[in-house]
């Protein structure tokens, strides 16, 4: 099970009506120092093998790879200001996560 906050729903529901895609596929690439990160994408179609739930307004494909990965995460969406920049993110409070790189875009799981 995913959760959504609903900062996060509006948020990616916005991004999916700009960019005239169906739905918000989820997977995870290996990267960074940690090991691996989070691939959120707005898709304009479903790759036959994809996991799809709806929850509310969303329509979410999962990579099936990683599933059992984003079991448990909780997705929120922040916008910080930082030296007067504003940064807008996709925040994943993830229980499998065992730690994560020193800048935050990467993690690793045990």
């Amino acid at each position: 099970m995913i959760t959504f906050t609903s900062a996060a729903s509006e948020y990616i529901q916005k991004m999916i009506n700009k960019e005239k895609g169906v739905g918000f596929r989820l997977t995870i690439t290996k990267t960074g120092c940690s090991g691996y990160s989070y691939l959120p994408a707005i898709v304009t179609e479903e790759k036959t093998n994809d996991i799809v739930i709806q929850q509310a307004n969303l329509k979410i494909f999962i990579d099936p790879l990683w599933a059992h990965v984003f079991d448990g995460v909780i997705i929120d969406y922040v916008e910080e200001e930082k030296a007067g920049l504003k940064q807008k993110k996709l925040i994943f409070n993830n229980p499998k996560e065992s730690s994560r790189c020193g800048c935050g875009e990467s993690f690793h799981i045990e």
